[in-house]
């Protein structure tokens, strides 16, 4: 590259996005808990659907994703036209970036954010700020006070990634309500389905002119192959975003399964009660251990060690069992291993080897 040929500013600035490794070297029966995937893999209804989908792959897809906007209308009693669809809730996240941030504007999250939240600010030009968290807990007070005049974008994921903490709908609200005139507050839902009864903010959505949810189909659907995702905000900012889509972002194959995801509620339900077992009996089998966790309202636990060191010794240990788990150093917790809620036998897997870890020590 000649030095007249240069990108854009922030780019870079971008450290390139790692994601969950899904091998081990000289192992065969390893067990993935590093991406947060549901170890049920997707509905059958959803894999029929995308099977059938097969048929059809030399068509164009539909550029509105009408069927699937109206198919997660239905049943999350949403209007469908303030519905975005894009690759991964990723996509909508930049999508909100490269239209309302650039060159001297700022973008908020927690210390402990999701990473593409900084990915895609310095993509757009965008300054990154982050705000302190109380114990791994987002804290709307640092969030307000790390506002400026600048702040266009605020993103809050709750459930928290990687932390799996919550906050409340009243601290949300307020939140909302404190933001200066010109932000825009972004509620990352890709865990909210894990939470009984929880809409992901979507009142809060209906309720301000400030608000945007993304959600994901990556997560308790099973999709996270597919990449699918969506946005639910005001009319107006839906409209603007929709400008920057581009018109064939799904393909038919995608949005097919996902139809079929979203309607099939009961196999929903299934995979949330399991997950909640699970993550109770795990998070006390590593209590019992010397490994505590904050409470996780997710499909994976942050497990916290005495020190960085022993928290790579774990993930260490763990990979010669043939368990990948994901080391967080750098979402600022060097101390802590994040591990996915698997099956049980995973899950009873992974207590076995930290216990075996810890009586090597």
């Amino acid at each position: 590259m000649t030095a007249r040929i240069t990108p854009q500013p922030g780019i870079m600035q971008i450290d390139l996005y790692q994601s969950g490794k899904a091998t081990v070297d000289g192992l065969s029966d390893v067990v993935k808990l590093s991406s947060n995937e549901n170890p049920f893999g997707p509905s059958e209804a959803a894999q029929e659907a995308f099977v059938r989908a097969a048929h059809e792959l030399h068509r164009y897809p539909s550029t509105d994703h009408a069927e699937l906007r109206q198919a997660i209308a239905e049943v999350h009693n949403l209007d469908p036209e303030r519905i975005i669809c894009g690759a991964g809730s990723d996509e909508i996240i930049a999508f909100l970036c490269q239209a309302f941030a650039g060159v001297g504007d700022e973008v908020l999250f927690t210390e402990h954010g999701f990473s593409m939240y900084r990915i895609s600010a310095l993509a757009a030009g965008a300054t990154p700020v982050e705000a302190k968290e109380r114990e791994r807990v987002t804290d709307v007070d640092a969030l307000l006070a790390a506002c400026t005049d600048k702040t266009r974008l605020v993103f809050v994921a709750n459930p928290n990634n990687p932390t799996g903490t919550m906050i409340g709908g009243n601290e949300i609200a307020r939140l909302a309500d404190g933001l200066p005139p010109k932000a825009l507050l972004v509620l990352d839902g890709a865990y909210a389905e894990y939470v009984e009864g929880f809409d992901g903010g979507a009142g809060l959505v209906d309720a301000r002119d400030n608000v945007v949810m993304t959600r994901t189909f990556s997560k308790i659907y099973g999709l996270g192959g597919l990449r699918i995702g969506w946005g639910y905000g005001p009319k107006p900012l839906i409209d603007i975003l929709n400008r920057v889509r581009g018109p064939f972002n799904l393909s038919q194959a995608q949005m097919a399964a996902a139809i079929a995801a979203v309607k099939d509620q009961d196999y929903v339900t299934k995979c949330r009660v399991e997950n909640t077992r699970l993550r109770a009996w795990l998070a006390e089998a590593l209590a019992e251990l010397g490994v505590p966790s904050d409470t996780s309202t997710a499909n994976f636990i942050l497990a916290r060690f005495a020190s960085e060191e022993e928290a790579v010794a774990c993930d260490a240990y763990l990979k010669s069992q043939g368990i990948i788990v994901r080391l967080v150093k750098g979402y600022k917790l060097p101390n802590c291993l994040r591990i996915t809620v698997g099956d049980e036998s995973s899950c009873r897997r992974v207590a076995h080897a930290v216990a075996g870890f810890k009586e090597a020590r």
